[in-house]
């Protein structure tokens, strides 16, 4: 009988199930029967889906994302309650778009045809463009041809992931529509189905789940509904309402429970007297420590005997318990790759394959990651291994690894270091490629992640790299539109950090201020530092000045910026921001350097833009 009743429920279970849930990621290569929702109970009768996309950089408006997956504008208006489909959406707004979902052989799918406005591998289309709403693998299987990658202007078929309450089960419960919701970090399968007033167990029951079960970002659930799709504005509280009085009933406490609660306190006591003791040892240790290192770099400064920069010898505050030089007595080890790695990352360093914003960095791919390899002396290298040994930043590019070169180990010969690939290369790069828009809120971020790693080499490492000059060509933009400083050494002065002790940080403030410059024309500056022929200090005489007081009270410096900015910008850039933006430049390339503003002051002003 209980074996009856077990299959009994299997059965029913299978009959409400109505998909796997796929934990691997939207960049994953690996192919499983579960990359897509599959259609083998032969239903061939298209039906109407629906998916979830958020608003990003590149799709921003109702009428761009309707466009992406071919969508009528008007009908996603309606689903999500709005009214112009011109309207710029918050980033990371959840939009509910309508979808066509079809059975094609073994999987669900609602065809997209994307056409490539920039040279980007699978995975960022797959997880960038799409939000994970289809795999990188799945677009390789339908996109055989273009193998791994895509080119400008290619038009690639990208089956968004979907699926249609097939079997009759699912339609006599009455589900009429399945959902596809990309999941990201944060999200959780309670959370999903309050966002949407579904039955928890029906969640986990579309997606072969249950209660134990985990989900990750950059994959997708079904999410199946009786109705259209409506995103719940009201959070749920699960927890049960206080009552209006409490009982006074008396409640018997055992012996046992009174012990171990005892046991708890007194072990609670004790914990906390150990990290009390931790953290003053802890204090003493760097205090010691601190104040030997200042004896040192009073008597000396920190370099190396290439003659390729200089560490500026400042000491840092001795009161500070939380040092971020808690752990320099850990030696920094970088991965060792082999040159027949390097080789076959970059075709035998091929031409193809370098960079055009450095002539020695190349772009390779090692284990299905995109990175960028620098070639370097043993002593250069030496000096970028030991400069990462003190660095840690979210805004600065990652050293994965070093490779010795084929000569052996000698001073002179050459090396390579292997540096992580953000996915938009270089800002000059983004700022040269006709085919590369930047919006005004990506360059406010750019500018804010470029002072924040900036502030945190001036004023979080011990000790400080107070002059830190830095270019357009060694700042790295990622695939969602953030910047990363390119610590990858070298003499080459376009494409390596310059430190030295002799000058203050204003010299890095000068360089800092000609890239906003450049975000704000969106063209790289001339190795004259000139701007349209004119002169740098000629070019911003319109802010104060140059100009007469007739000019800025009759509007005249509002219409000179407006001719200043970069054309693409358009109606997007509000001119008071970019007035801001303009004058902090201005104010970064001052000819006097203490007139020029500190890194805070820069921090503070950018963290009110964005």
């Amino acid at each position: 009988m209980t074996y009856l009743l077990l299959l009994l429920w299997a059965v029913l279970v299978t009959s409400i199930e109505q998909q796997s849930y796929d934990p691997s990621g939207c960049s994953s290569s690996t192919v499983n029967p579960w990359s897509r929702y599959t259609c083998n109970n032969g239903s061939q009768i298209p039906c109407q889906a629906f998916l979830v996309y958020r608003a990003n950089y590149r799709f921003r408006t109702i009428l761009n994302i309707s466009g992406l997956f071919g969508a009528e504008t008007d009908r996603v208006l309606k689903l999500n309650n709005l009214r112009s489909d011109s309207e710029t959406l918050e980033l990371d707004m959840e939009v509910i778009v309508p979808i066509h979902c079809s059975c094609s052989g073994e999987f669900y799918h609602a065809t997209v045809m994307y056409v490539v406005h920039e040279p980007v591998p699978f995975s960022e289309i797959a997880c960038g463009v799409f939000e994970g709403l289809v795999k990188s693998s799945v677009i390789v299987e339908e996109n055989v041809s273009q193998k791994n990658s895509s080119h400008v202007g290619s038009e690639l078929r990208v089956p968004v992931k979907c699926a249609c309450p097939g079997n009759d089960s699912l339609i006599s419960s009455g589900i009429n529509y399945f959902l596809t919701y990309p999941f990201k970090s944060g999200d959780e399968m309670d959370k999903l189905a309050m966002k949407f007033g579904v039955p928890l167990t029906d969640v986990w029951r579309a997606n072969h789940l249950n209660y134990q079960s985990t989900v990750f970002p950059n994959t997708t659930a079904l999410v199946p509904l009786k109705e259209e799709p409506v995103i719940a504005t009201s959070s749920f509280d699960p927890s049960p309402p206080v009552p209006g009085f409490v009982p006074t009933a008396a409640v018997e406490k055992s012996t046992d429970r009174a012990n171990i609660t005892k046991l708890y306190i007194a072990g609670s006591v004790a914990g906390i007297l150990l990290i009390i003791f931790g953290v003053i040892s802890c204090g003493l240790y760097v205090k010691a420590l601190n104040q030997l290192k200042a004896r040192k770099y009073q008597s000396s400064s920190y370099g190396i005997n290439s003659g390729v920069s200089y560490l500026s010898p400042q000491t840092s505050t001795p009161n500070s318990c939380l040092s971020p030089d808690l752990l320099v007595g850990i030696k920094y080890s970088p991965y060792k790759y082999s040159i027949q790695d390097l080789k076959r990352a970059t075709c035998d360093f091929s031409e193809d394959s370098k960079i055009g914003c450095c002539r020695w960095l190349y772009r390779g791919c090692i284990d299905n990651t995109e990175v960028m390899i620098r070639q370097l002396t043993l002593e250069e290298a030496r000096w970028v291994i030991d400069a990462y040994a003190r660095i840690n930043h979210i805004n600065i590019l990652n050293l994965l690894g070093i490779c010795y070169g084929e000569r052996g180990k000698t001073s002179d010969s050459q090396s390579f270091l292997v540096f992580e690939s953000p996915g938009n290369g270089c800002l000059r790069d983004c700022l040269t490629r006709p085919q590369t828009s930047l919006h005004w809120d990506m360059r406010k971020h750019i500018a804010f992640d470029i002072a924040t790693g900036l502030h945190y080499l001036h004023h979080c490492i011990t000790p400080p790299y107070a002059n830190v000059t830095i270019s357009s060509d060694n700042v790295f933009i990622t695939a969602d539109w953030r910047a990363k400083l390119g610590i990858i050494g070298g003499n080459d002065t376009d494409c390596s950090l310059s430190w030295t002790s002799k000058r203050s940080e204003k010299a890095g403030i000068y360089a800092f201020g000609l890239v906003l410059l450049e975000l704000i024309l969106g063209k790289a500056m001339n190795d004259d530092y000139t701007i349209n022929g004119k002169k740098l200090r000629d070019s911003l005489e319109f802010l104060g000045g140059g100009a007469s007081s007739n000019d800025v009270y009759e509007g005249g410096c509002f219409e000179q910026l407006r001719g200043f900015i970069d054309p693409s910008l358009k109606d997007g850039c509000p001119i008071t921001e970019a007035l801001c933006f303009v004058v902090l430049a201005k104010a970064c390339v001052e000819d006097d350097p203490p007139h020029r503003p500190s890194m805070n002051d820069i921090i503070k002003v950018l963290a009110r833009m964005v």
